[in-house]
């Protein structure tokens, strides 16, 4: 073998170990394909609940399995906050955004902003109106709100005076799940709705309004609340009466909301799966920045849960 051939043979045993290094070291991203280290913007409403804090460690578990940074944000339930995030998206090197919104309506004009960057945009558990989304993934909340009338009129013998606590006026996911209930209801003409009020998806603010309701109409047997946070809210405006002469039913299927079903607290809840709402949010943004085809609306079962069942969702 002459000198010529032994450099030769050394360069080409160099080049391949240092190709078989840089595969060994690719770990997660090398499910990304060609989204491997690229960034994901996620812009939540809030991330003092628990739901969508569930969401976020499902989107976040999904982004590290597929090897893309994704920058988590807390809009903290303020539109122009949310507005500016995603008005920093289009500029930042994001090549997707996730969006949760505080506001339908008012989310729209930052998202065109991203339609016009080209920059794909994913909306998850909320939609975001007079824009265009790659894909939508949400609950059924117009099935799940006609589930948790049937769910609350059950436990009220189908008859009687009740509360309805909304969630964030201008949400999707409130407008969704009041005509849902608001359509089951129709099937008990013997239910009457004594009042109906926002509470924001809020707890501290469900105790408020729930209290201030309970004065203006004692004689309620049931309540209607849009998420689990609000539930709770109205379970400890209640007091004794909760789970007694007044039945609480809610949406969301929160660890929080599991535990007063087992309680007796609660009647029941319309589970959502939020981390899986979280994932496959992730799971769209990533497709459709890689060009591939994109499911326009991505729908996630919603389950009814009472004190039947609720000891298989509980963590």
């Amino acid at each position: 073998m002459n000198s010529v051939t032994k450099i030769t043979l050394a360069g080409l045993t160099t080049a391949l170990l240092v190709v078989g290094l840089a595969a060994c070291n690719r770990g997660p991203a090398a499910d990304g394909g060609a989204a491997s280290g690229q960034k994901i913007t996620l812009s939540l409403s809030t991330l003092n609940n628990p739901f969508f804090v569930e969401v976020r460690d499902g989107a976040k578990a999904e982004a590290e399995k597929l090897g893309v940074q994704l920058d988590i944000l807390d809009a903290q339930n303020d539109s122009a906050t949310q507005a500016n995030q995603l008005a920093t998206a289009a500029t930042n090197g994001s090549k997707a955004v996730i969006v949760n919104a505080v506001d339908s309506d008012a989310a729209g004009s930052a998202v065109s902003a991203l339609n016009k960057a080209d920059i794909p945009v994913v909306a998850v558990d909320r939609t975001v109106n007079d824009a265009k989304l790659a894909s939508f993934i949400a609950s059924d909340n117009v099935a799940g709100g006609t589930q948790a009338a049937q769910l609350l009129a059950e436990a009220i013998s189908k008859k009687g005076s009740i509360l309805v606590l909304q969630g964030v006026a201008g949400t999707s996911a409130s407008r969704d799940r009041g005509q849902g209930f608001t359509e089951g209801l129709k099937a008990f003409p013997d239910i009457t709705v004594a009042a109906s009020q926002t509470a924001n998806f809020d707890r501290a603010t469900a105790l408020n309004v729930t209290t201030n309701l309970l004065q203006a109409h004692p004689d309620i047997v049931g309540i209607f609340a849009e998420n689990d946070e609000m539930a709770l809210g109205a379970i400890q405006a209640l007091g004794s009466r909760a789970g007694t002469d007044v039945k609480v039913v809610a949406f969301d299927g929160t660890d929080d909301g599991l535990k007063a079903i087992k309680a007796g607290t609660m009647v029941g809840t319309i589970a959502q799966q939020p981390g899986e709402l979280g994932k496959l949010a992730v799971d769209q943004a990533v497709k459709a920045l890689k060009g591939e085809k994109v499911d326009a609306t991505v729908p996630v079962k919603v389950v009814s849960v009472t004190s039947k069942n609720v000891d298989e969702y509980l963590k």
